[in-house]
């Protein structure tokens, strides 16, 4: 039995490797640890609910006596437990971000330390760490940081914190970097999920800066599929890049077109809104040759994962729906000056 504790697990990223870990590895047993705040959702794994193979802890990676507990047992931590959305890490919450991003991985290998267990460590980062990369730059592992927003700021700390442990004290920690992820159960405050939802709901799309950004999409699927391997094969103290490498490159304007077209909605739904937005970069990109090594590879082209998430969304109203409602609505109201439907 392979004995896994998972933080984060009701997000995104984190209930979608959640259910693939069950289904590709017979012997483990899944703890789910989650807080619950705004985009943490249960039903993210409610098809778990009732596996002898999964069970689920409401608490924060900052309870240090709930995760001493917690780890003690442990084989394999994976730590997705994060705030994330850039725009909601304004200097007024950047707190938050510090506590959680920063804070919550030390928790966890603080508590390590102290059982003495010598489980594999992962954290799971992002390419935002290394802020706006001019083409045709794609940085590796060991490239600086620079990032551009509390979040960003507070994921490298985070980082950083894994790795000095490991080279502290010879803990067993892996980090990995990923560029943006998109599919199933994605909270709809990020773009593709935002803009699917309001495209079914013919509400504005707002389009910032003509939608010139690049960023590199990453199947949440082949995203996950990358972090088991290097659960299973990577080396201690490294750093991986995780990204899709397309070629050639898309932009957010071209990206909303292409879901303009899959949905059958016309582009006067994009709304132009000026300027960037604070903390946001231009282009993202990374060096995947070191992931790649180990065998990995994205299987799935972004036309294909975008014609899935479309489907999903599409089919899956009664998940996304009442998520666009009450603090959400509030939120959006206040970023975007126009009201959501709910």
């Amino acid at each position: 039995m392979r004995r896994v504790l998972v933080t984060g697990g009701c997000g995104f990223i984190g209930s979608n490797f959640v259910r693939m870990l069950l289904a590709e590895e017979p012997a483990a047993h899944v703890v789910n640890l989650d807080l619950l705040t705004y985009a943490g959702n249960p039903r993210n794994l409610e098809d778990l609910e009732d596996s002898a193979r999964y069970r689920f802890v409401h608490g924060d990676v900052r309870d240090e006596v709930l995760a001493e507990e917690l780890v003690r047992d442990a084989d394999w931590i994976v730590n997705f437990a994060a705030e994330t959305h850039v725009d909601r890490s304004t200097p007024a919450k950047a707190g938050e971000f510090i506590e959680t991003n920063v804070y919550g991985p030390y928790v966890l290998l603080d508590a390590l330390r102290r059982t003495q267990n010598a489980a594999r460590f992962l954290q799971v980062g992002t390419d935002e760490v290394y802020g706006s990369i001019s083409p045709p730059a794609r940085p590796r592992e060991d490239a600086f940081l620079n990032p551009s927003s509390p979040y960003s700021a507070s994921k490298a700390g985070g980082d950083l914190q894994a790795l000095g442990f490991h080279r502290m004290l010879g803990m067993d920690v892996i980090v990995s970097r990923s560029t943006n992820n998109y599919g199933p159960y994605q909270y709809p405050e990020k773009l593709l999920p935002l803009f699917i939802t309001n495209a079914l709901q013919d509400e504005p799309l707002p389009l910032y800066d003509g939608g010139t950004q690049i960023r590199d999409w990453l199947w949440v699927d082949d995203h996950c599929q990358a972090l088991l391997l290097l659960l299973r094969e990577g080396q201690a103290g490294e750093i991986y890049n995780v990204g899709a490498n397309q070629e050639p490159e898309i932009t957010n304007g071209e990206l909303t077109r292409i879901l303009l077209r899959l949905l059958g909605k016309p582009e006067s739904l994009i709304h132009p809104v000026d300027g960037l937005r604070p903390g946001h970069d231009q282009r993202y990109a990374v060096d995947t040759s070191k992931v790649r090594a180990l065998g990995w590879a994205p299987s799935v082209e972004l036309e294909e994962g975008m014609e899935r998430t479309v489907a999903w969304y599409q089919a899956r109203r009664d998940w996304w729906e009442p998520i666009k409602s009450g603090e959400y609505r509030d939120y959006y109201r206040r970023h975007y000056r126009f009201e959501a439907k709910g």
